[in-house]
C-alpha cells in the first residue's frame, strides 16, 4: 500500500491525516449528530443513527490503528463518506423554501390600533383595549379592527378576506363586518360584537395552524424506509463484530470488518434517493412555471386524486372586463367614461380601461362627485348624469354584474355588463385533470349564479357557491375523511385554511402573502396549464425514488456479503458506497427532460 514507504513516514501520513480528518468531520457532520442524538433520546432510529455509528467506527478503528503503527487506517473514508451525505443534505434544503407560517402571515394582518368613540371624543388606542359594544371609528383606507355591526355612514368594502371576490359590496348601518377588511370609499362608525381571539380573523388564524400541524404529520418515503433500514444495520454491524471476534480473537480484524459493514450499508444512497430527484423533478417544473416550496409536496402531488379550484383570481383573472361596449352609442360611452374616471372602483376602472381603447374621449362633465357606496354623479348640459349602483339610478337590479348609467334625459338607465375573464389555460387544465382521472370541484365564496356559470363552462360537475372560509377548509376534511387526497388551488385569504388542510396545495404568484405561504406549490406564471403537467411529473419523481431505493438494495445485497466476509477494507466499502451515491443522483437527472 505505501510503495516502500517507512513504517516512520506512514505513522506520520496517518497522524497528518488525522489532524485533517478530525477538525472537519467534527465541524462538518454536526448535523448528522445533532438528529441522531435527538433521535436517540426520544426513543426512536433514523437514518443518521447508522451514519453517525459508521463515522464513529471509522475513527475510532483509524486511530487505534495509527497508535498501534497499523499498516490501514480509514480516514478518507470517514471524511468521504461525510461529503456525500452533506451532498444530499444540500440538495433536500435547496428543494426547500422556508417561509414564515401562513398562520402568522394572517396575525401580521391583524390592526395594532384603533380609534375609540367616546361621544364625540375620538382616541386612539391599543386593538387591546376595545371591548364588546364599543364604537369605533374606521376612515378610508383603513381594516376593521374587530368584527362588528354599523351604525353610521356608508361606504363599500372589499370582503375578499372573506369570500375571496374582488368586487366591492356597499356596507351602510345594520351590515355585519369583520376584522381584516377594508373600507374603501367613506367613514364608518361600528359597534364591536368581537374582539381578540375571538374575531373571525383569529379563528381565520386558529383554523390554518390546526391545518398546518396536521399536514406535518405526513411521513416522507426515505423516513419509512429508514424505519426498516436503520435496525437491520444495527444488527448486521453487531453480529458481524462479534462472529469475526469469536471466530479470530482478533478484536482489531473484528473492528475493520463491523467498521466495513457500516460505511458499506451507510444510507448515502437512500439519503440521496429523495433529494436528487425533488431537485430534479423542480428544476423541470421551475422551467414550466412552478416553484415547488417543499420537498414532500412532490410525493403528495403524486398521490392527488381530487382537485378543488377557487374561482375569483384562480380560475378567473381576477379583474372585471366590460362585454357589451358596443351595445351603447358613442355619446353614452363618453359620458360613462367621464364619470367613470373619477372613481377607483374596479368596474369604473375596467369601463374607463374599455373606452380609452376603443378610441372614446371622454365628455366635458362638470360638477363630477363620488358618492361612497353608490357611485359617480355630474352634470352635463344642464342634466343630471349618475353612473353606479341600479338602485340608485333608478334601476331593477339584475343577477349580472354590471354599472348603471342614468343620462337624465327621460331615457330608462342602461347597465354596463362586466365577467371575470378565465385565466389562460384553465379549461386545458381542467380537461387535463379530469383525463387523468382526477374529479375536479369548484369552491367559491361567489353567488350561486356566478358559480354555476363558470362550472358548466369548465364542464365542472360538482361545485359549491357562497362558501366561507370555514366551510372551505370543512369540504377539505369531508373529502380527507373520505379517503380523498385532494390537491387545492387558490388565492385569497379565505382560502388559506383549505390551503393549508388539503393534502397538498397550489397558490398563483399574484395570491396573496398569506395564500402563497399555505401552499406548498408557487405557480410562477398566469397559465394554468403547467398544473396537470405537475401532476405527472410528480407520479414519475415518485417512480424515481421508489428505483432509487431498489438500486439503494440491489447494491446492499451484494457488497454486504462481501463487507461480512472481510473481503472488502473500510476504504473499499467508501468506494462502493460512492458508487452507489453516483448511480442514483444518475438516475434522478433522468427526470429533467
Amino acid at each position: 500500500v505505501w510503495s516502500g514507504a517507512t513504517d516512520a513516514t506512514r505513522d506520520l501520513f496517518h497522524w497528518i491525516s488525522a489532524a485533517i480528518t478530525l477538525p472537519a468531520i467534527a465541524f462538518c457532520a454536526q448535523p448528522f449528530f445533532r438528529n441522531a442524538w435527538s433521535a436517540l433520546r426520544a426513543g426512536r432510529l433514523n437514518m443518521d443513527v447508522p451514519i453517525v455509528l459508521a463515522i464513529v467506527l471509522a475513527l475510532v478503528t483509524s486511530l487505534w490503528e495509527t497508535s498501534l503503527s497499523g499498516e490501514h487506517a480509514y480516514f478518507d473514508a470517514a471524511l468521504t463518506l461525510t461529503f456525500f451525505l452533506l451532498a444530499g443534505r444540500f440538495l433536500d434544503h435547496r428543494a426547500r423554501a422556508v417561509a414564515r407560517s401562513a398562520a402568522e402571515e394572517l396575525a401580521a394582518l391583524e390592526v395594532p390600533r384603533a380609534i375609540r368613540l367616546d361621544g364625540a371624543l375620538e382616541e386612539e388606542v391599543p386593538v387591546s383595549a376595545i371591548a364588546v359594544g364599543d364604537l369605533v371609528l374606521v376612515r378610508p383606507g383603513g381594516r376593521m379592527p374587530v368584527d362588528g355591526e354599523i351604525t353610521a355612514g356608508r361606504s363599500e368594502l372589499d370582503r375578499s378576506l372573506l369570500t375571496g371576490e374582488t368586487l366591492p359590496v356597499f356596507a351602510g348601518p345594520g351590515l355585519a363586518v369583520s376584522a381584516g377588511e377594508v373600507n374603501l370609499t367613506g367613514p364608518l362608525t361600528i359597534r364591536a360584537t368581537a374582539v381578540g381571539r375571538d374575531t373571525s380573523l383569529h379563528r381565520m388564524a386558529d383554523l390554518v395552524a390546526v391545518a398546518e400541524s396536521g399536514r406535518s404529520r405526513y411521513t416522507p418515503l426515505a423516513d419509512k424506509a429508514a424505519k426498516l433500514y436503520a435496525p437491520g444495520v444495527h444488527i448486521l454491524a453487531g453480529l458481524s463484530f462479534v462472529g469475526w471476534y469469536l471466530w479470530s480473537g482478533d478484536l482489531r480484524v473484528a473492528l475493520n470488518i463491523a467498521a466495513a459493514v457500516l460505511i458499506i450499508t451507510c444510507p448515502c444512497a437512500l439519503g440521496l434517493a429523495v433529494p436528487a430527484v425533488t431537485t430534479a423533478a423542480s428544476g423541470r417544473l421551475f422551467r414550466r412555471g412552478l416553484l415547488i416550496k417543499d420537498a414532500t409536496a412532490l410525493e403528495r402531488l403524486a398521490e392527488v386524486d381530487t382537485v378543488v379550484f377557487d374561482k375569483t383570481g384562480t380560475l378567473t383573472a381576477g379583474t372585471p372586463e366590460l362585454t357589451n361596449l358596443g351595445d351603447f352609442p358613442r355619446r353614452d360611452l363618453a359620458l360613462a367614461l367621464a364619470l367613470a374616471q373619477a372613481s377607483s372602483h374596479p368596474l369604473s376602472v375596467a369601463l374607463a380601461r374599455a373606452a380609452s381603447a376603443a378610441g372614446i374621449k371622454p365628455a366635458e362633465v362638470t360638477d363630477i362627485v363620488e358618492v361612497p357606496g353608490y357611485g359617480t354623479e355630474g352634470r352635463f348640459q344642464g342634466r343630471r348624469l349618475r353612473l353606479g349602483r341600479a338602485a340608485w339610478v333608478g334601476a331593477a337590479q339584475g343577477a349580472r354584474t354590471a354599472a348603471w348609467l342614468s343620462v337624465g334625459d327621460g331615457a330608462p338607465p342602461r347597465a354596463f355588463h362586466f365577467a371575470d375573464a378565465l385565466r389562460p389555460g384553465a379549461a386545458e387544465a381542467v380537461a387535463a385533470l379530469k383525463a387523468a382521472g382526477k374529479e375536479v370541484l369548484l369552491i367559491s365564496g361567489d353567488t350561486a349564479g356566478a358559480v354555476e356559470e363558470m362550472a358548466a363552462r369548465l364542464g365542472i360537475a360538482r361545485w359549491v357557491a357562497e362558501a366561507l372560509p370555514e366551510d372551505k377548509a370543512a369540504r377539505i376534511a369531508d373529502l380527507s375523511a373520505q379517503g380523498r387526497r385532494v390537491l387545492m388551488v387558490g388565492d385569497g385569504l379565505n382560502d388559506t385554511a383549505a390551503l393549508a388542510s388539503a393534502h397538498v396545495s397550489i397558490s398563483p404568484a399574484s395570491a396573496l402573502d398569506a395564500a402563497r405561504v399555505a401552499s406548498d406549490i408557487v405557480l410562477l406564471g398566469r397559465d394554468l396549464t403547467p398544473i396537470a403537467e405537475a401532476c405527472q411529473v410528480a407520479k414519475s419523481a415518485v417512480r424515481r425514488i421508489r428505483e432509487n431505493f431498489r438500486i439503494a438494495t440491489v447494491y446492499n445485497v451484494i457488497a454486504v456479503p462481501l463487507a461480512v466476509a472481510g473481503l472488502a477494507t473500510p476504504l473499499i466499502a467508501a468506494l462502493a458506497m460512492s458508487t452507489s451515491s453516483i448511480t442514483v443522483s444518475l438516475n434522478a437527472l433522468r427526470l429533467k427532460g
